[in-house]
């Protein structure tokens, strides 16, 4: 893994405070740079996709990892759900960190924060892929092991949990940030010109945004990652 400081700690840090930003669906070195330039510190890397066509192939995304600042941090989002596959694919690319987005057991989680325990977890709880209470309770169940929930929608036609473009009830991820004994980042459809609300209504730790901050061509546009970042200065500045 990339010789930082522990992620996990200044994940931990970052989220007392609330305002973090991560980017996901990095698509090559240039794409980092833009939102490195627009202040993001947390960039996120879908890979080994159930649904969507990866953004980049994963020698790709191990080159871009590796020619990162030492205060950016590269963030593996995946759906694989057993400890031992998700080590050894966050060591392959050389990250500190990992969002896991998948159906995964809470033994293997725990398995795999007692076999890393330097590495920053964060759990998606995925809004419309089951009833709300049960969000409520693998947040309390996943609690003592991750450092952070991301909340994030379904998309009942594709099947898609996450990256879909679509905002959900934000009044669910709300109660998310009241209940959860950890920090909340709040995903899902977030752009612009609707991330300065979001975060009024939601009072996340964090935000992260995907498919917001592209332009026609399906790449990070400069403009809209500023616009984007504005807001969020904006919508935590009212909170």
């Amino acid at each position: 893994m990339r010789s930082t400081s522990s992620a996990r700690e200044i994940l931990k840090t970052l989220l007392e405070q609330p305002g973090l930003v991560q980017v996901a669906g990095i698509h090559d070195a240039e794409e980092a740079r833009a939102a490195i330039a627009c202040g993001v510190r947390w960039l996120g890397f879908p890979l080994r996709l159930p649904v969507h066509a990866e953004d980049l192939t994963e020698a790709e995304a191990a080159e871009v990892i590796h020619g990162l600042p030492e205060d950016v941090h590269a963030v593996l989002i995946t759906y694989l759900d057993r400890a031992p596959d998700i080590l050894a694919f966050c060591r392959t690319l050389g990250v500190s960190a990992v969002q896991l987005h998948g159906d995964i057991s809470a033994q293997e989680v725990e398995s795999l924060r007692t076999a890393a325990p330097e590495l920053a977890l964060i759990k998606s709880l995925v809004v419309g892929l089951h009833a709300n209470e049960t969000l409520f309770d693998e947040a309390k169940t996943l609690s003592p092991w991750v450092d952070a929930f991301i909340t994030d929608t379904f998309d009942h036609s594709t099947g898609a949990s996450g990256a879909t473009g679509r905002t959900h009830d934000w009044a669910v991820s709300r109660r998310v940030v009241e209940q959860s004994p950890r920090p909340v980042i709040l995903a899902g459809g977030l752009t612009p010109e609707n991330v300065a609300r979001a975060v009024r209504e939601v009072r996340p730790a964090g935000v992260d945004v995907h498919t917001g901050v592209e332009d026609a061509s399906g790449r990070k546009c400069p403009t809209r990652l500023r616009r984007f970042m504005h807001e969020v200065r904006l919508g935590y500045a009212a909170d």
